[in-house]
């Protein structure tokens, strides 16, 4: 099996062939990049489109994988760096239970 950093330097590899960086981009237009893919998720959840729906949800994942390995960001090693983190805090992160 893959790793995630594996599949990021696949995934970013795709997109330089298919002409993804032709041109630089900003850091904030790659990130309204996912932000449009987790919209497109919204909208199929909303037409009940689950085939769609779960497309979308790994778009968002492949476009967070190519910007990583742009910036040679391990996203696997920061994955389980902030799953230690997220394990330590509390419940709702502070919220009050209902």
């Amino acid at each position: 099996m893959k790793s995630i950093k594996q599949w990021q330097k696949e995934v970013h590899e795709n997109a330089i062939k298919h002409g993804f960086w032709e041109n630089e981009r900003h850091t904030l237009v790659l990130l309204c990049l996912v932000h449009s893919e987790v919209s497109e998720a919204v909208e199929a959840y909303r037409n009940r489109e689950d085939e769609l729906f779960k497309e979308e949800l790994a778009d968002v994942v492949i476009r967070v994988m190519d910007i990583c390995e742009k910036f040679d960001i391990d996203l696997e090693k920061e994955i389980l760096r902030k799953h230690e983190i997220n394990k330590k805090r509390s419940y709702r992160h502070g919220g009050k239970r209902a």
